[in-house]
C-alpha cells in the first residue's frame, strides 16, 4: 500500500466516524424530543420509536421534517427552565449583602442568640 491509499483510507474512515457519530446526536437528539413532549401519547412516542429502529434514517428524517418547529420550542423552553434554576441557585448560594448581614447580626444580637464579640466578629467578616 502506498501512501496515498492509506491517506484516503483515513479520509474515508474519518467520514464514517463523523457520519456515526452526526448519526448518534440526531438520534438521541429526537429521542430526548419524545420524552420532552407531554402533548404526544405514550402510544405515539413508541410508534416512533419502533420506526426509529427499524427504519433509522428514513424516521430521523420525517420526524425533523415534521416536527422541527416543536423540537425548537422544547429545546428552548428547557434551555430557559435551566438558566432560571442556575440563577436562583447562585442568588441563594451568593448571599446577601454585607448591610443585610450586619442587620440580621443586630437582630440576633438583641435577641441574645449571639454575644456582643460574635456580632463584632461578624460585622467584621461582613465588611472585609
Amino acid at each position: 500500500m502506498s501512501f496515498g491509499e492509506n491517506f484516503w483510507d483515513i479520509v474515508l474512515w474519518s467520514l464514517w466516524i463523523f457520519a456515526f457519530v452526526a448519526y448518534f446526536y440526531v438520534l438521541f437528539a429526537i429521542i430526548s424530543d419524545l420524552f420532552r413532549d407531554h402533548q404526544l401519547n405514550g402510544w405515539l412516542k413508541a410508534v416512533w420509536i419502533i420506526f426509529l429502529i427499524f427504519l433509522p434514517f428514513l424516521t430521523a428524517l420525517v420526524y425533523i421534517i415534521a416536527r422541527h418547529s416543536g423540537m425548537a420550542e422544547r429545546s428552548a423552553k428547557e434551555a430557559h427552565e435551566v438558566q432560571q434554576a442556575t440563577d436562583t441557585y447562585i442568588r441563594n448560594v451568593a448571599g446577601s449583602s454585607p448591610s443585610e448581614e450586619i442587620s440580621k447580626a443586630k437582630l440576633l444580637l438583641e435577641q441574645g442568640v449571639i454575644t456582643a464579640s460574635e456580632y463584632e466578629a461578624i460585622k467584621s467578616k461582613a465588611l472585609a
